[in-house]
């Protein structure tokens, strides 16, 4: 788990954001705190969808001691800053998002469109580095097929 301030309106968000083992977005939640609350609300939606964690890594921000220890108390919680650096990759299409195209007009917005970005971002872009080159080629095109089966079906 971790989170990332987005700017909405000249207003400081908060994008927290938790991915599983292997770098898969699990859940993002946009809310306008960065506290124990906070941190509590995105790891009960956590709990509730996905089950208790048997690990929870964290960057050093105390806010997420209390939710973990209340509503997972047989979590090995590990907050250390090298173990974080897959959460902090996987912020990295937001902030490109947000350089492009510019800044998020509002707080259902960017929840929305960070929603189901992260979920196509899975489809379109296999890791590289776990593929040889003709099975990124083939994945790539299995995904493409797939959208636009999608596609013509929404449209039908």
């Amino acid at each position: 788990m971790d989170e990332v301030v987005i700017t909405i309106r000249d207003k400081k968000h908060w994008l927290w954001r938790a991915i599983d083992a292997n770098g898969d977005v699990l859940d993002i939640l946009v809310q306008t705190r960065r506290n124990a609350k906070a941190a509590k609300r995105i790891f009960q939606r956590l709990v509730a969808r996905f089950g208790e964690p048997r690990v929870v890594i964290t960057d050093k921000l105390r806010s997420y001691i209390k939710p973990i220890k209340t509503l997972a108390p047989d979590a090995d919680h590990r907050a250390h800053k090298g173990l974080n650096n897959a959460i902090e990759v996987s912020h990295q299409p937001t902030r490109k998002r947000e350089k492009i195209i510019g800044r998020f007009k509002s707080h259902r917005q960017a929840q929305r469109f960070l929603s189901a970005h992260d979920q196509i971002n899975l489809i379109f872009r296999p890791r590289r580095y776990q593929l040889t080159a003709t099975s990124y080629r083939h994945a790539r095109s299995d995904a493409f097929s797939l959208w636009a089966e999608y596609s013509a079906e929404m449209v039908a």
